[in-house]
């Protein structure tokens, strides 16, 4: 038997049935039959280092006897998912495509934008205790970092408990964001509004999808389940865009309030009956003086 690989008419690997000698060339060293056993079942495959395994139109000769066949086809790049099974060289795929870690990540950076830009027109509008505000920034810094730390792990290719652990960091610490919200609605209104609960509410339903998400994610590769993990996120994200514009809306509603002239007119009017209040009640008791004043002559 007689198999010979080409590349573009070119050989790359050639066996030789009768000394079974193998014969490789320097440019594809890694070349080797899938099986070598299985050859006398028809089975020629032949295995290339994903590096010497570049783009092009490959060909299979086989010649045993009086017989004689050729197998042509066309190896093209695609992306590869690694699931485990394979040596540690050999994981050059991912458990998430790059897109969807791109997106996950960049989800976790505008939660953490958005709550410190809330932190930030807070704290520029209101008095809050020194002890509350630093439990508030330490919190957020928390969270700030242990993502960061997740982030890093789980953008490395492969499907490792490294990537799971990452992914985890990821999601699970959002839950912080909520009591947090909390307190931050509490700094600026006294008693928390329908819509404030409601904010809130959607930044709880957006981290309980995300948790979902991730528990069907860890056990799947590719994960079946990345997009219930990815719509969780954006949820909490757009909770966290949507509280940020209205306690800002609030801020403005308030200084309008201050700047406008009809609340200064009320004001006068109050002021001015105040005095005439005020003048009524001196008269009346200079009145009663000068009476008594009187008869006592």
């Amino acid at each position: 038997m007689f198999v010979i690989w080409k590349k573009q008419g070119e050989k790359i690997f050639s066996y030789h049935g009768g000394n079974k000698k193998l014969n490789t060339y320097p440019s594809f060293s890694s070349a080797r039959f899938l099986s070598q056993a299985d050859l006398i079942k028809g089975v020629a495959s032949l295995v290339l280092r994903s590096a010497e395994a570049t783009v092009g139109n490959y060909s299979c000769e086989v010649t045993e006897s009086n017989r004689e066949g050729e197998l042509k086809m066309e190896l093209k790049n695609s992306s590869v998912v690694s699931c485990g099974d394979e040596t540690p060289e050999e994981k050059c795929g991912s458990w998430f495509l790059l897109v969807e870690r791109a997106v996950i990540i960049s989800l976790m950076c505008l939660l953490v934008i958005f709550c410190a830009a809330q932190l930030s027109v807070i704290g520029l509008k209101y008095e809050i205790e020194s002890q509350k505000k630093v439990c508030v920034i330490v919190a957020l810094v928390i969270f700030a970092v242990v993502a960061g730390v997740g982030a890093a792990l789980f953008i490395q290719d492969g499907y490792t408990v490294q990537n799971q652990a990452g992914l985890g960091l990821t999601v699970i610490p959002t839950v912080i964001l909520i009591p947090l919200q909390y307190v931050m609605f509490g700094i600026v209104f006294d008693s928390l509004m329908q819509a404030t609960l409601a904010l809130i509410g959607l930044k709880l339903l957006g981290f309980i999808i995300a948790v979902v998400g991730f528990a069907l994610c860890v056990p799947a590769c590719p994960p079946l389940h990345g997009s219930v993990l990815i719509a969780g996120l954006a949820i909490m994200a757009i909770g966290s865009l949507l509280s940020l514009a209205y306690v800002f809306i609030m801020e403005l509603v308030g200084n309008l309030e201050l700047r406008n002239p009809q609340f200064i007119i009320i004001n006068c009017f109050e002021i001015n009956i105040a005095r005439f209040l005020k003048f009524q009640n001196e008269r009346s008791s200079s009145s009663g003086e000068l009476q008594s004043y009187v008869m006592r002559i």
